[in-house]
């Protein structure tokens, strides 16, 4: 019989005083230490690499693309003049010489529409055949530009721009190698041939271009 009263005081005294130290000292001290923890490396970490790199990005390209605009229209400007070849030739070889050049050119792979001969003195013979069957046809195959075409320098003026003119300085008054040869200038996109005398060319080049 005096193992029955002591069995509940066992049990009431172990339940009731070590419940209530043991459930309020382990909340508080868990709950603060791993809160602050984890969170401190992981936010300065993300800012730091994602902030520098995105605006040294932008920068550079936003600047990139204003520059080319005000500079893309005064480069063509400025590059608008053609290079200038002088082949030297008497008045009688200034066609010869031309054609030659026309063969070279086409041989190095230009396209027959690229090129205009013009010329001061006697008019090339396709050109001499072409206005036999009138001014019509013939400046219909300058439009078209599909092919090499020849006219005399004093009708320069209605022939449309070409990346090469090659111009036969082959007699003629003696202003027409001064008239014909800045018009050629101005009519040449990339390249302007002149077959002639190298002093006279020379002179006309130097004072009207």
């Amino acid at each position: 019989m005096p193992l029955i009263p002591e069995e509940p005081q066992i049990h009431e005294s172990a339940q009731g005083p070590r419940a209530t130290p043991a459930s309020g000292r382990t909340a508080p001290t868990p709950r603060p230490v791993p809160g602050p923890r984890p969170a401190a490396p992981s936010r300065p970490g993300r800012p730091g690499p994602l902030r520098p790199t995105p605006p040294a990005q932008r920068t550079p390209r936003d600047a990139a693309p204003a520059k080319p605009g005000p500079s893309g229209p005064a480069a063509p400007a400025a590059a608008a003049s053609p290079q200038i070849q002088l082949i030297p030739a008497s008045a009688e070889g200034a066609l010869d010489a031309a054609e030659e050049a026309v063969d070279l050119l086409l041989d190095s792979g230009r396209a027959p529409g690229d090129v205009l001969v013009l010329t001061t003195g006697a008019q090339h013979p396709w050109a001499e055949h072409e206005l036999s069957f009138g001014e019509a046809s013939y400046w219909a195959q300058h439009d078209a530009g599909d092919d090499v075409f020849y006219a005399d320098a004093a009708v320069a003026s209605r022939a449309a721009t070409r990346p090469v003119v090659v111009v036969a300085v082959n007699g003629g008054p003696a202003s027409a190698a001064a008239t014909a040869l800045p018009l050629a200038h101005s009519r040449a996109g990339a390249l302007l041939i002149v077959c002639g005398d190298p002093q006279q060319i020379n002179s006309v080049l130097g004072v009207g271009v």
